[in-house]
Parts: structure tokens; C-alpha cells; sequence
């Protein structure tokens, strides 16, 4: 049964860290975009350092779950 929830949160943890890089990337274009104010790409670059930080946790934590289910 350990096993199972195991691979169930590496699924969820993989979900969510793929979440994390896909809104990272986003938050990049719109830093690197001249045509957003200098607000807007601030905010989004500040955004983009914590989606970086999310998808190392979420990558993590994947890797911890998926090293578990195999044992």
C-alpha cells in the first residue's frame, strides 16, 4: 500500500512541478517583453525566481516518491 502512495504523490508532485516550469517560462517571456511596462516585467522576473524555486521543490519531492515506490 506504501507503494501506491508513493507513486501517487511522485505523479502529483511531477504535475505540479511541470506547472512550475511551464508558469516560470511564461514569466520569463513577459520579463524579456520590451513592450510590458517596467512594472509589469519586474513583477513578472520576481515571479519567475519563485517558479524556479517551486519546480526545484516539486522535482524534489518527485524524485524522493519515485525513489520510495521502488522499494
Amino acid at each position: 500500500m506504501e507503494t501506491v502512495k508513493n507513486a501517487a504523490n511522485y505523479v502529483a508532485e511531477s504535475v505540479q512541478g511541470t506547472g512550475a516550469t511551464a508558469s516560470k517560462e511564461a514569466n520569463k517571456n513577459v520579463a524579456k517583453d520590451s513592450d510590458a511596462s517596467l512594472g509589469t516585467r519586474a513583477q513578472a522576473a520576481k515571479d519567475a525566481v519563485g517558479d524556479k524555486v517551486d519546480e526545484k521543490k516539486h522535482d524534489t519531492k518527485a524524485d524522493v516518491h519515485k525513489e520510495a515506490a521502488k522499494h
